[in-house]
């Protein structure tokens, strides 16, 4: 039995129940995949559940609010990805009249949609033969073949996708593109995988050559940089508070944040009293100030970790253009900031 047949058999025998294995619908395939990109199952199965609530056709999230469809979003991260989501599912709705295309090459062209989602969808909704490679399929044929080119330089990436083009099974495309991820996910796991029970331990250069824990090889990361985040959260006598949107692009493009203060290091109380505030609305009023967190929780992004306090601002009133306490939680706000609304309880402040 060779690796295909193998694979799906074994993919039979263990798949888990998704909902959007049991439709050909490219709608909800995409939306999977793009809920999917840098999330497990587990944590990205109740937002595809409460998408697909939500906006139950691509004409219903065509026509929803950006900020509606980052709020639903909120918690996920890499909020590009819902941005760009939101974006081609207007272009899918009123530029091709709902109608998405049904080949990889016009898949790769819509806006978030990449080699692997293009090849899934292509696979998986149309039946194309366009092998998928993600961080999963990477591992499994790494570890089975006993390749240490590195997955994230350009020769592994060509070299993988080429591997994967030659293994796929032509007359089952989704179905074998569906079970190597699975296989990656379940099985062939980052950490301890279960090569006692796998249907390829007798193959598995990586197992036969102890180098299941070497394999697949990664370039080194881009150097993390720290920051220290002040966030000034405002409450007025009315019980008002404050928000403002990101709309410079990075990390939290469109979603909303208390006024933020950037500083060197992580402030105490007597250092914040020296801040220079020209630049917020600390001018514009007379405030007593004290501090939610002594010690700085710490957000961990791909790139950057976010050492952050949150000063509450008691003030005796806002501009008009604060908001009720009670609605901060109808905003799209970073995860983050999330959390501590959620902990602050607004709702009874």
């Amino acid at each position: 039995m060779d690796f295909k047949q193998r694979l799906i058999s074994w993919y039979s025998d263990n798949k888990r129940k998704l909902p959007w294995r049991s439709t050909k619908n490219p709608y909800f395939i995409w939306l999977s995949e793009i809920i999917l990109q840098q999330t497990q199952v587990k944590q990205g199965l109740p937002y595809y559940e409460a998408f697909i609530k939500q906006y139950p056709t691509i004409f219903d999230l065509a026509n929803a609010s950006e900020q509606d469809v980052l709020k639903l979003w909120q918690g996920l991260g890499y909020y590009s990805r819902a941005r760009n989501l939101h974006s081609t599912a207007k272009h899918i709705a009123f530029d091709l009249d709902g109608k998405f295309p049904n080949n990889y090459k016009d898949l790769l062209k819509l806006k978030g949609v990449g080699d692997y989602t293009a090849s899934a969808i292509a696979s998986i909704a149309f039946n194309e033969v366009a092998a998928v490679v993600d961080g999963n399929v990477y591992r499994v044929l790494s570890r089975f073949f006993g390749i240490d080119t590195p997955i994230n330089s350009t020769a592994g990436i060509k070299e993988f996708k080429t591997l994967a083009s030659s293994l796929i099974d032509k007359e089952q495309p989704a179905t074998f593109n569906q079970a190597i991820m699975e296989f990656g996910a379940t099985q062939c796991k980052p950490k301890n995988p279960y090569c006692i029970v796998c249907p390829f331990n007798d193959r598995c250069v990586a197992l036969q050559k102890n180098l299941v824990n070497e394999l697949p090889v990664k370039l080194k990361k881009t150097k993390v940089t720290t920051k220290y985040f002040n966030f000034l959260v405002f409450i007025d006598n009315d019980k008002n508070t404050f928000l403002e949107k990101r709309i410079g692009k990075g990390i939290w493009q469109n979603l909303y944040q208390f006024p933020l203060i950037e500083s060197e290091k992580s402030l105490k109380v007597d250092e914040f009293q020296k801040l220079n505030t020209e630049d917020t609305i600390l001018e514009c009023t007379d405030f007593e100030y004290s501090l939610y967190n002594e010690t700085d929780y710490v957000h961990k992004l791909s790139h950057q970790h976010l050492h952050t306090k949150f000063w509450i601002i008691e003030v005796d009133q806002l501009p008009q253009s604060s908001i009720p306490i009670n609605e901060v939680k109808k905003y799209p706000v970073p995860i983050l900031i999330g959390n501590f609304i959620d902990a602050f309880n607004f709702q009874t402040t």
